[in-house]
């Protein structure tokens, strides 16, 4: 009996790498070091947390760059090095990059939130809660099997329920949390539904054994199968706020604290695209001819109503705003998505799924710069519209100047190359796919957009009504515009560097 039970638990251990899952490990750890802190620290210290979420954030970044070069692993079968539920490859790097970058400069962000709110919001609780959802978007990446992807999204997503709604007595904020909390679990649960689905047709929860045996199904059970894999994309969908998954957006983002709203419109369309990217392209290659139409019509369809809803947008509505921003991202989750689905029918899906890293890593840079001039300009005007922009060039040229070029970025004009050259990346993708309605329907969404964007950006550089109030900038706030504005000039001086950087051995 025992020497049964021997080789039974030798292939029940799973080797671990603690270098290669050190980065999400490292900001779980931080989130209980500043829960536990919370407790003992007087509430004139309660500032201290803010700076070691951020030192740790900043310091879980960092231990990506010894993981560059090569590939690892953790958590593998005994004897097979290839089936493995945590890998750090080039792509894991990459989004990881991203995802703790955002957490970043959101927490950068809540730092002055969180001292303008004096006492208003449980500070302890609020970087548990922000440092919880970022360990989660950081271990999505690296997640190789249906368990880990799912638990996954799902610890990126329950904090972020809890960030939207930790406004107390805040009826808005209570609303826009429970529409949130409900749409989403709508989502998870079909998703659940579809991964039921696959393990009973495949027998595997792994990745790279689910592509090799969906391929070998019983002919009775292709349908179960192909509706296991359109049920899997549901919840990743929800959270790339994909439509018709998108109505929680514009609510969720006004009723939230405005980082939590920045962190949710580039950390949680990194969960999305990324679950997406390894359902499709790694776990489900075979059944292009299911998803990527699938994909294509979500995109055009995401691309249309997202760009339609900014476009209806009144600047004299309160924190009209913020729900520009959040129907433009919308819109640009839609740009994101042709590339996924162009990987369905292209014969180099890599090259396709580069094209929407690199739209990723753009639409992360400059939108979390917008939302960084929001925060400065809601700090004095508690309504957000966007009629309080005008004139701002005059009370702070840097922030209008900044604004104005992330917001061309986003439109894709001069001198904002990158959102150009990522916008054409994503074009180029969609034609060499034969998707070429696709393309003409994205041409003429790019069209709608600019007049949104442009109208925006004129108003800023328009004489200001009455006296132009002066806004005055906290060190972290500065931080952030000066971390997004480098980064934006930068990329856009060197854009050929984002695609290298982005393409380079996704898989």
């Amino acid at each position: 009996m025992s020497a049964l039970a021997q080789p039974l638990a030798a292939s029940a251990v799973q080797s671990v790498d603690w270098l290669a899952i050190a980065p999400p490990t490292l900001t779980a750890v931080i989130a209980l070091v500043t829960l536990v802190a919370d407790l003992f620290l007087p509430q004139a210290r309660k500032p201290l947390l803010g700076w070691v979420s951020v030192a740790g954030l900043a310091a879980a970044g960092l231990l990506l760059l010894p993981l560059l070069h090569g590939d690892r692993a953790a958590f593998c079968l005994t004897g097979q090095p290839a089936v493995c539920s945590y890998r750090a490859d080039h792509f894991t790097l990459v989004i990881q990059f991203l995802v703790l970058g955002g957490a970043l400069l959101a927490a950068l962000l809540s730092v002055t939130a969180l001292k303008d709110a004096r006492g208003g919001l449980p500070e302890g609780e609020y970087w548990f809660l922000l440092l919880s959802s970022a360990a989660g978007a950081a271990l999505l990446p690296a997640a190789r099997d249906l368990a880990t992807l799912v638990v996954a999204l799902e610890v990126a997503s329950l904090p972020a329920f809890a960030l939207v709604g930790i406004r107390h007595g805040d009826r808005r904020s209570s609303d826009a949390a429970l529409k949130f909390f409900l749409s989403s679990v709508t989502a998870t649960a079909v998703s659940l539904l579809g991964v039921s689905f696959v393990y009973a047709t495949t027998g595997s929860l792994y990745l790279t054994r689910i592509a090799e045996r969906v391929q070998h199904v019983d002919g009775q059970l292709h349908t179960l199968a192909q509706t296991g894999v359109v049920l899997t994309l549901v919840g990743f969908a929800f959270k790339l706020a994909a439509v018709p998954f998108h109505f929680w957006v514009p609510d969720t983002y006004v009723g939230a604290p405005l980082p939590i709203a920045a962190y949710l419109s580039v950390v949680g369309k990194a969960v999305g695209f990324t679950g997406l990217i390894l359902v499709t392209v790694v776990a489900f290659p075979s059944y292009g001819d299911v998803w990527g139409p699938a994909l294509a019509v979500l995109a055009a369809l995401t691309m249309t109503v997202g760009n339609v809803g900014a476009l209806r947008q009144r600047a004299t509505r309160a924190y009209s705003a913020v729900r520009l921003l959040a129907w433009s991202s919308v819109g640009q989750a839609g740009y994101l998505l042709v590339p996924i689905a162009a990987a369905g029918s292209t014969k180099d899906p890599q090259k396709a799924i580069g094209s929407t890293v690199a739209y990723a890593l753009m639409y992360a840079a400059v939108n979390l710069g917008a939302f960084t001039v929001a925060a400065l300009v809601g700090r004095t005007r508690r309504d957000n519209r966007v009629a309080d922009y005008r004139g701002l060039y005059a009370a702070n040229a840097p922030a209008a100047l900044l604004l104005a070029f992330f917001l061309l970025c986003l439109a894709g004009l001069p001198p904002g190359v990158i959102g150009l050259f990522a916008k054409v990346t994503v074009f180029s993708a969609a034609v060499d796919a034969g998707l070429g309605w696709l393309a003409v329907v994205m041409a003429v969404n790019v069209v709608i957009a600019l007049y949104y964007y442009l109208q925006w950006t004129a108003l800023l550089f328009r004489a200001p009504e009455g006296e132009a109030a002066g806004h005055r900038v906290p060190a972290p706030l500065t931080a952030a515009l000066t971390l997004t504005g480098v980064l934006g000039v930068a990329l856009s001086g060197a854009p050929q560097l984002v695609l290298r950087f982005a393409a380079q051995s996704l898989f």
